[in-house]
């Protein structure tokens, strides 16, 4: 089985922009049941389908697979509204690849980065841009911001 160890923080300020390239994120959810979310995510000319069990901890089941962009297409039609837009940004920074999300559209001003681990426990040097750890605060969840954007908060 595949396994996702992820911790998830808000971002302080504006210097990440320059430590890495941005790309467009659109992805859907074809469920959001939280023992289960299956999504779809489109970026460029390629797609996958992701589906995640429960989250315990940092800790979860992932399996993903590349799909045809066509149909990924037609799949986010069938996915819950709004799909979430936002502008992905891969920084290198002390042999971990972070990911700052920075959201559009309902979820405007929100900006999350994301690091994954190979162990839960693995200690880690949080770049000075990194805020509030929010890993376990389902709020921030992709597939949660569908019905509570974060611009109704």
């Amino acid at each position: 089985m595949a396994e996702e160890i992820e911790r998830k923080f808000l971002v302080d300020g504006s210097e990440w922009r320059t430590l890495g390239r941005g790309e467009v994120f659109r992805q859907g959810y074809l469920s959001t049941v939280k023992e289960r979310t299956v999504r779809i995510r489109v970026v460029g000319e390629q797609a996958w389908i992701t589906v995640k069990g429960l989250t315990v901890g940092a800790t979860r089941s992932e399996f993903e697979y590349s799909i045809p962009l066509a149909d990924a297409e037609q799949m986010l039609e069938l996915c819950e509204q709004p799909i979430i837009e936002k502008t992905r940004y891969v920084v290198e920074m002390g042999g971990l690849r972070w990911e700052v999300d920075e959201f559009t559209g309902a979820n405007r001003g929100l900006v999350v980065a994301e690091v994954e681990l190979d162990d839960p426990d693995q200690s880690i040097e949080l770049p000075d841009w990194i805020g509030t750890e929010v890993t376990d605060d389902p709020r921030y969840y992709n597939a949660n911001l569908i019905d509570h954007p974060y611009s109704a908060w």
